[in-house]
């Protein structure tokens, strides 16, 4: 049996055209896919979230 903490989720997402230019363009410009893109940018959210909600103090 697979390992379900590491199979990919994949989900529909509609953009603004005008929403997916500007990730088209950042995407290039960082060497990435688009999909590669929304999923470092959602990735870097969480971290920062995480990092806000919990800052290291309080996880000592």
């Amino acid at each position: 049996m697979a390992d379900v903490k590491n199979e990919r989720k994949q989900i529909l997402l509609r953009l603004s055209p005008s929403l997916w230019e500007e990730l088209a363009r950042w995407a290039e410009d960082d060497f990435r896919s688009i999909n590669g893109q929304i999923e470092y940018l959602l990735t870097e959210s969480v971290r920062q979230r995480r990092r806000k909600d919990f800052p290291p103090s309080e996880m000592d």
